[in-house]
Formats: structure tokens, sequence, C-alpha cells
């Protein structure tokens, strides 16, 4: 399998994306404008091996011009017109440190900057990965991905004509990366209880009315996920090291058998493509 195709695989992995913003976010003041002077790498490796030569011909002693985000990628644009692409799998962290502060056990890459500061990536299960794209790679590895929800492109008229008349359950088809990106499990369950329709619903049988509220809503709930920081479930943490508190204002996800906030039916718990799903059968028809 090549680097291209574990990036699209590795899509649908933990954190989602109002953690990965929150990361970008934090970063960008740190990293934006930052010239990088040394990069060291550890002996294991990660997802994929870790790419050394390129780290050390394209991206030492370069300047990082600008930090954004693509689906769940952080994407760090160099001033040699090369790109340093981070996906944090499971488990990977981004923190800015002092330079010379004691390691952090799984501390992988450190990437220092020439303000005396350091970018470390440290991953437990090592899962994420670091690519670094040249231009030769032939072809965009993200050219279809779907638009992010925060596009414009991505409105109620847009998923109604994808949806057509498939029987594909609406949760699926909100976590399909070539439809939309970044709308992962956690945030697919939350986003239909707002919406009012339960996770199985066939696609074909949703309204255009709906999906535009889907879209509303998609907007809505991940916008106050990142300005929550993000949600902490496992190991994430954003840039600074601390924790985001989104979950304390999650309505359905991991709430199985807890009286539902609106109508106190009880939350129920059903299992759609492998995922854990939670849902109201009293607010979602």
């Amino acid at each position: 399998m090549g680097n291209n195709e574990v990036i699209v695989n590795l899509i649908r992995k933990m954190p989602e994306l109002p953690e990965v913003e929150v990361i970008c976010q934090g970063l960008q003041p740190h990293v934006e404008g930052r010239k990088v002077t040394a990069i060291l790498c550890g002996r294991k490796e990660l997802r994929l091996l870790i790419p050394r030569q390129k780290l050390a011909e394209k991206v030492a002693g370069c300047v990082i011009e600008k930090i954004h985000r693509r689906a769940k990628y952080l994407l760090f644009e160099l001033d040699n017109s090369c790109r340093l692409v981070i996906h944090l799998g499971m488990t990977g962290r981004l923190g800015i440190f002092p330079e010379n502060s004691p390691e952090i056990l799984h501390d992988h890459i450190c990437f220092k900057f020439d303000d005396g500061m350091e970018m470390r990536f440290n991953d437990t299960r090592r899962f994420g990965f670091i690519v670094v794209q040249d231009g030769t790679e032939g072809y965009d590895p993200f050219a279809k991905l779907g638009p992010e929800p925060f596009w414009e492109d991505f409105s109620g008229d847009y998923l109604y004509a994808k949806a057509g008349k498939r029987l594909q359950p609406v949760k699926n088809f909100l976590m399909d990366s070539h439809v939309v990106v970044g709308i992962g499990n956690i945030y697919a369950n939350e986003i239909l209880f707002y919406a009012g329709i339960q996770p199985t619903t066939p696609i074909g049988s949703i309204s255009k009315k709906q999906y535009r509220d889907i879209v509303e809503i998609s907007r809505r709930v991940l916008s106050k996920a990142i300005k929550s920081g993000g949600t902490t479930i496992s190991d994430y943490v954003n840039a600074s090291g601390e924790k985001g508190y989104f979950q304390l204002e999650l309505a359905v996800y991991g709430k199985s058998g807890e009286p539902c906030v609106v109508c106190a039916t009880d939350i129920q718990k059903l299992v759609i493509g492998g995922r854990a799903s939670f849902f109201c059968p009293g607010c979602q028809k």
C-alpha cells in the first residue's frame, strides 16, 4: 500500500475535525514564519516509515509559511514549495516546548525552530504519520475528498443530489470522506440528534429541507466543539497540552440508557457499519 492510499484509509481515525482544527489554530502563532533549524527522529517508525531523508533535505532549513487543515490532516506549507503533511492517527499529539525541555515517552519527532522552541510529535500507538510532498507524487492525494463542512460547496442541495435514491444509512453517508470531510462518529451522532433524524434512515428518503437542516446543524455543532477546544476522548490533547471539554455537552454520544436531555426517553445504542451509534427514539424519527 502506497503513502497516498494510507492517507485516504486513515481519514476516519481519531481525533475528529474539531480536535485537529484546535491543534492547527494553537500551532499557528508558534510555527508560522519560523525556520526549522533541525529535525530529530527517534528509532521507532510510525504508521508509515518516517521520511528521514526528505525531512533532512526538504524541511530542515526551510521556513514554515503557513499551517492549515484539510479534513483531518495538518498541512505545513514551506518556503521551498514543499509541504509537510501530518496525520495524528488515533493517539498522535503535537506540542510546543522550550528547547532542551525533558523528552516525554513516545516522542518520535522533534522540529527545532530558530526562536529556541520545539514542536514535538508524540504518538503512543504510532498510527499517525508524516509525509513530505515535493511535487513528485504525480497526483493530489486530497483530490477525491469531499468539501469541508464550512465550505459553500457543502449545502443541502449538494447532499440531496449526492444521496439520490440510495438506501445507505444517513450516518454512514455523513461519515464518508468522499461526501464531506471531517464528520466522524462522535459528531455524526450529535448532528443527527439535533436534526431529529435516526441514524439508520436511508439517505434517499431524506428531503432537501432536511439536508439543509443537516448542513446548518453540522456547522453549528462543529463550531461549538472547536470553540470548546475539541472533544476529550481517548488521548487527545491540543497544541498546549490542554484537554478539550466539549464532551461535557454531548447530547447522545456514549449515553446509552441515559435519559434524553430533551424528552427524557432513554438513549439507545446500535451498531451501524461497525461503529457505535447513539440516538433518541423519541426525538429522532
